[in-house]
């Protein structure tokens, strides 16, 4: 399939052009309930109608819903619950089948919709229990307010859903009723708050990386371990925040605040724990030193545990990932500049989150307007909101402007429990579980029914797989550990299992004027835990600023690296399971007002520094390593130093930065290797005078990146254990000794077992970091790769081994690009493809080719600012990509500027399905009209949305 350079047609001829291909295909496929005839207008029924009036039950007053050239609309009302009530209304109109799936999803009841295929994906989300946290959050922790925003939008869904059905609410919707009589139920406001459970488990922290490192004890030893995962290099990339303390139960900044004056703790939260009063998990034990791995009573219990979290892999592969893979890719940038070095006079601000690539978008562009300000019309926002949830994620009002990237601290323990059939052992003592029936239903008609079981460490979600359920038996356990009674069992600890009130803080950040009200908001921002950068127009130059919320547990023991030994209070989170688990107080979390610096980056780095006389709390040892924090604070510096200011259009220049740390390292190394094969030394001239730039046209970026990937391959992929190689490579590996001889070996044939988004090596910048550090050993056991036959000679250096791969990178190109490197292309290697999440990646191949769309060749990369990830272990198609761009201007929001990864519609078909992609692959941002003036400047279409009975 050719590469679109930019976004496909979205021309009228041309798309009616393609509904007519739609209707041909369907008529052939009779044989799988797609028989009917389908019209051009019958695909076209779900488009949704933007002019003219719409009578709306529940409305007080109208509501005006203006949409620009790209069909992103701006509301205008004369309440807060007419706002929402709209916000719901125009969200179905759009986006209802993105928004029904994921309700499905988070209740685990995909299998209504999808049919038996989904009942193992739905009986793990049974177990996790989102739906039901996410009804106590509704019921006991939500304010007033709140849940009358809530029921506003769900009675705005079930506006626009009333007497609709199949072709009325989209073409996937139609082939739903067609093959199972589906109809979609009505919209409640907890459909809403379960999507927050969606976002934080996409966003959960090291999980991924606890399974990992107590996979890899299977195969490598604990230094070997340690050399994967280095600490933090604090000595070269910057933290976000620097010198900062808890002095007196409240986090202090360091250095002087510049323009402002430090903001204090506002009242409320969690208490006022003093510095002193710290978990031990904040004395920096080394990876191995705490959980089961060090743990000698559990040490018999370890290659139990490595069959079960080598099943909870494979399970949690199979889990929808709403916003992208578990992985070093997931992340974000965002970063403000204060106004004394804008060319503007006050603030800019940047963000672009990092998530999966899909189709439509996770975001949906939306302003959200009062006529008037009032009591009882309190918003005047815009900026990128969630399908199926009321409010602004990320965005501006009138004051102040804000970002979000995550912050990754380590929010999930997962605990080893020794269980019987009456119950689980817990010092000393069998206690029982707590259990809760479940009932699935399947489309097409029958059920599955499950039972669940909980520990006081959290649910049992080992009992989703069967071969879980048999680890116990097979366990080998010393005599130190405690009887072996039925088995052993995975349990889960999570923030985001205990009801919380992010929901609130979404209003709270919609309506927040200064920042002290910006931190107020924050305090409620418990999961999932993000960086929230800040940036206002008060005063001369404005203010900018940083808080790091989310509920973080403090830990009795352990520093959470690797799973937990469930039988030992000791290595509970402190305050036990009863709701008032030890969380590090929202008042010692760390912020920053006008540091002197003049610039807050935030891209998933360490948030600050630790140890004697520093920050006192551990937050995470997982963090990203900095490479795209560091690149984009040398950007500003270089910036600030060249020309003194910086512009609207030099901060999108740097969100498209696609400069490669590693290239940059690497390439000056493989340019001295001694390399005698002609068509080898070809490449590698190819490299001579590169800049380390990752254009979409650059022979030089396609086989540094191929070099790189044969790097990580030769040195630590094949010395991976099998569960965390990628599914489908295999290579023999020694089985036994047969006899005394060293020759003596039985051979076997072993396969990876891991979901390519989530095998290793990835090529983070974990990797990065991992190379970094070893390339200073030109003879490390690292760079040792066995021999492959007669003609392919073992390694023992770092250069034979660099070597190697760079001619297994030539003969990987030649293959894949030809051997003309004149038509050599990194964007040829590096292509997205937006694909419906639904149908779009499980339907039949002729839907995919219907739903989805490209591909687009890319540049960028893996830890670049221009973060278009890719998985080195599995190939070089983007997996995560800057989901959206926006740059927020503070002296005039009209002159703000936005680009979504897609368009505004879920409709296949429609004008604004894909239309801002070809703008947003080139890097190019849409004028983002926010003043009534400039709204209705850009405004092509209106249509009012009336009272009943008006």
């Amino acid at each position: 399939m050719p590469a679109n350079e930019t976004a496909p047609s979205v021309k009228k001829k041309g798309r009616r052009a393609r509904l007519i291909v739609l209707v041909l295909v369907l008529a052939l496929f009779a044989g799988l309930g797609y028989g009917a005839y389908w019209s051009v207008d019958s695909v076209r029924a779900s488009f949704p109608q933007t002019t003219g009036s719409l009578k709306v039950p529940g409305l007080t007053g109208p509501v005006d819903v203006k949409r620009d050239a790209n069909g992103i609309p701006q509301l205008y009302a004369d309440s807060d619950e007419d706002l929402f009530r709209a916000q719901g209304f125009v969200h179905a109109q759009d986006r209802f089948w993105e928004m029904d799936v994921r309700r499905h999803m988070t209740s685990g009841r995909l299998s209504e919709m999808f049919g038996s295929g989904q009942v193992e994906t739905d009986a793990f989300l049974r177990t996790l229990g989102w739906r039901q946290v996410a009804q106590q959050e509704y019921d006991t922790k939500l304010s007033a307010d709140t849940k009358k925003y809530l029921r506003a939008y769900a009675d705005g869904v079930n506006a626009y859903l009333k007497d609709k059905s199949g072709k009325d609410l989209s073409v996937e919707h139609a082939a739903l009723k067609l093959s199972d009589d589906y109809q979609p139920e009505q919209w409640t406001p907890v459909d809403s708050v379960a999507w927050l459970k969606a976002m934080a488990w996409d966003l959960r922290g090291n999980m991924q990386d606890e399974i990992d490192r107590a996979l890899m004890t299977g195969k490598l030893s604990q230094a070997q371990i340690n050399d994967l995962y280095p600490p933090y290099p604090f000595d070269r990339n910057r933290p976000i925040v620097e010198g900062g303390t808890v002095k007196g139960g409240k986090y202090t900044p360091a250095a002087a605040p510049g323009s402002g004056s430090p903001v204090g703790s506002t009242t409320g939260g969690q208490g006022t724990t003093t510095g002193s009063q710290v978990s031990s998990r904040t004395t920096g034990q080394t990876t191995g030193e705490t959980g089961l791995a060090g743990n000698a009573t559990a040490q018999g219990a370890t290659v139990g545990l490595r069959s079960s979290l080598s099943a909870l892999a494979s399970t949690l592969d199979t889990i929808p990932a709403i916003l992208g893979p578990a992985g070093s890719g997931i992340g974000s940038n965002s970063w403000v500049v204060a106004g004394k070095y804008t060319t503007t006079g006050k603030p800019l601000l940047a963000n672009d989150p990092h998530l999966s690539p899909q189709l439509p978008s996770v975001w949906y562009q939306m302003g959200l307007h009062c006529r008037a300000a009032s009591a009882a019309c309190q918003y005047d926002v815009a900026g990128y909101t969630f399908s199926g949830m009321p409010g602004v994620v990320i965005g501006h009002n009138a004051d102040i402007a804000w970002g979000m990237t995550n912050l990754g601290a380590d929010v999930t323990d997962l605990y080893l429990e020794q269980v019987k059939p009456e119950g689980y052992v817990y010092d000393g003592k069998t206690l029982p579980f707590t259990t809760r029936e479940e009932v699935i239903k399947i489309a097409g008609g029958g059920e599955k029914k499950i039972t669940v079981r909980s520990t006081n460490n959290g649910p049992l979600i080992s009992d989703r797989s069967d071969e879980i359920a048999t680890v116990g038996s097979r366990a080998p356990v010393s005599s130190a550990a405690p009887d072996r009674g039925s088995g052993y069992g995975v349990s889960l600890r999570w923030t985001a299992l205990d009801p919380g009130k992010s929901m609130d803080a979404v209003f709270k950040l919609d309506r927040a004027k200064n920042f002290q009200e910006f931190r107020t908001a924050a305090r409620d921002f418990e999961v999932p835990s993000q960086n929230l950068i800040y940036a206002d127009n008060k005063g001369a130059n404005g203010n900018i600023g940083y808080q790091a919320p989310g509920r973080i547990p403090m830990r009795t023991n352990g520093d959470g690296k690797m799973p937990a030994p469930g039988w030992d209070s000791k290595y509970a989170w402190k305050g036990g399971k009863d709701g008032n688990a030890g969380y590090v107080p929202q008042d010692e979390m760390p912020w920053a007002l006008n540091p002197d610096r003049g610039f807050i980056v935030t891209a998933n780095q360490a948030v600050t520094e630790t140890g004697q006389g520093k920050y006192p709390y551990v937050l995470t040892t997982d963090w990203g390593y900095g490479a795209r924090s560091q690149r984009i604070n040398d950007l500003i510096e270089a910036k600030i130093k060249d020309s003194g200011k910086i512009s609207t259009d030099d901060m999108r220049t740097m969100q498209m930065d696609n400069s490669s740390e590693i290239a940059a390292l690497l390439t000056p190394m493989l340019a001295k290797i001694d390399v005698s094969d002609p068509d080898v030394r070809s490449a590698q001239k190819l490299l001579e005078g590169w800049n380390y730039t990752q254009e979409p046209d650059s022979a030089a970026a396609a086989y540094f990146n191929a070099v790189w990937r044969n790097i990580l391959k030769l040195a630590f992929g094949d010395k991976m254990p099998k569960e965390l190689r990628v599914e489908g490579s295999c290579m023999n590996v020694p089985e036994s000794t047969t006899g005394p001889a060293d020759d003596l070996v039985t051979m076997v044939r072993e396969c990876g077992e891991r979901a390519s988004d989530s095998a290793q090596p990835d090529g983070g910048d974990r990797w990065f970091e991992v190379v970094r550090r070893l390339v200073k050993d030109e003879d490390s056991a690292w760079w040792q790769a066995p021999a492959v036959g007669r003609t392919v000679a073992a390694t023992t250096t770092r250069d034979q081994l660099f070597a190697r791969a760079m001619k297994d990178a030539r003969w990987e190109l030649t293959a894949k690009l030809g051997k003309d490197q004149s038509t050599w292309s990194w964007g040829r290697m590096h292509q997205l493809m937006l694909k419906n999440q639904t149908i779009g990646t499980e339907g039949p191949g002729y839907l995919q080719w219907l739903l989805n769309r490209g591909p687009w060749n890319l540049g960028g990369g893996e830890a670049t600012v221009n973060a278009t990830g890719w998985n080195a272990s599995s190939g070089y198609g983007v997996t995560w990509v800057p989901s959206m761009r926006m740059v927020v201007n503070l002296a005039d929001f009209d002159k703000s500027r936005w680009i979504n990864l897609t368009g505004a519609s879920g409709h296949a078909y429609h004008d604004h399905y894909t239309d801002q992609t070809s703008l947003w692959a080139k890097g190019e941002l849409l004028d983002w009209p926010f003043g009534k003036d400039a709204v209705d400047k850009a405004t092509i279409d209106t249509l009012t949305l009336q009272p009943e009975g008006s």
